[in-house]
């Protein structure tokens, strides 16, 4: 080196980093090929870590503090260095600084629904969203693992990737809570618990700490939703057909009464009575349908006929495909019913 390049050089004394608001995660010393100052200062603030590295190969690392930078502070620089102990001299080394505050309200969310298995239901697709906070716990894994030689490291690079990490574990969360989706939806606070610990592993792995996540919304895509409530409502009257259809024709009132209110009142009237008629009369016939089988093959053969055994277990077929009943439910009203032709 001549005498004016070592007189152009600046030898840095000072080594500190004051966070600004724009969610930096990691931010490299700009060293621009300046050495450091044998003696010099380095200040770590609380929430930070700072990182040497030399030659690419993390060296030592320190926490919240401040630091004279010499062979006694810098043990496994020195050792790579190979300096002795009567070193004195500036140095080079890329200095790297790590933010270790909680990055909160960060959003996570489904953008598809996720198929889950369920106690109740069989498979179920649900949508979740809610926020999750984290912090840089391993700033070595963190820079082997994810900024590496940056300048500068952001929240919004990691966003992607850490949401990814979130929706992966939704299905163990489920399994680990042990609940089902209707007792899932009110115990949010249990399934956001069980969401931390299925994804924290993953989390630790990028040098991560996840501190906490929090669960604003389940639901079911809107279909579901509808079979749900149909499914509650059949809960509600039991295996009481008869009571069913008259639910049924309650739910269903309000529709006639919209499809007839173009007609004035009287159309009102007639749709209203539609509806009440239908339904009594479905009722009825799958009441005749539903019930016990008679007790002998000539009580068979006087009291049901095969045409209107057919048209029971058709309804009863329209009734499972819009899932108002369940295959197994249908099976055994359809064999049922079969038995009376016998």
């Amino acid at each position: 080196m001549g005498l004016m390049d070592f007189i152009k050089k600046q030898f840095i004394d000072i080594l500190e980093w004051t966070e600004s608001a724009d969610g930096t995660l990691a931010w490299r010393y700009p060293m621009a090929g300046n050495e450091i100052q044998y003696g010099g200062s380095l200040t770590v603030r609380e929430s930070q870590m700072a990182v040497f590295v030399n030659e690419g190969k993390i060296a030592d690392v320190f926490g919240p503090g401040r630091y004279t930078l010499t062979t006694a502070t810098l043990p496994v620089l020195t050792y790579l260095q190979n300096w002795d102990k009567l070193f004195q001299s500036p140095f080079k080394s890329d200095v790297y600084f790590f933010s270790t505050r909680q990055q909160v309200d960060q959003r996570w969310g489904t953008t598809q629904p996720v198929t889950i298995r369920d106690k109740d239901f069989g498979a179920v697709r649900l949508r979740a969203f809610g926020n999750y906070s984290y912090r840089i716990a391993d700033p070595k894994v963190f820079y082997t693992e994810i900024s590496g030689t940056r300048d500068r490291y952001a929240v919004a690079d990691l966003d992607g990737q850490l949401r990814a990490l979130m929706l992966q574990h939704i299905s163990d969360a489920v399994a680990g809570s042990g609940l089902a989706f209707l007792d899932l939806a009110a115990n949010q606070v249990e399934f956001a618990a069980q969401l931390l610990l299925a994804t924290a592993p993953a989390f630790e792995k990028l040098g991560l700490k996840l501190e906490g996540v929090t669960l604003q919304n389940i639901s079911l895509p809107e279909d579901l939703q509808k079979i749900l409530d149909q499914k509650i409502g059949m809960g509600m009257v039991g295996n009481d057909m008869g009571k069913f259809m008259q639910y049924q024709t309650a739910q269903a009132m309000p529709k006639f009464a919209e499809g007839a209110g173009h007609g004035g009142v009287v159309g009102d009237a007639m749709g209203l009575g539609a509806g009440v008629a239908l339904g009594q009369v479905m009722a009825q016939q799958l009441s005749k349908g539903l019930q016990a089988a008679p007790t002998s093959a000539t009580e068979a053969a006087a009291g049901v006929k095969p045409d209107e055994v057919m048209a029971t277990i058709e309804k009863l077929a329209d009734l499972k495909a819009k899932g108002i009943l369940t295959q197994e439910e249908f099976d055994a009203k359809k064999a049922e019913l079969l038995k009376k032709l016998v």
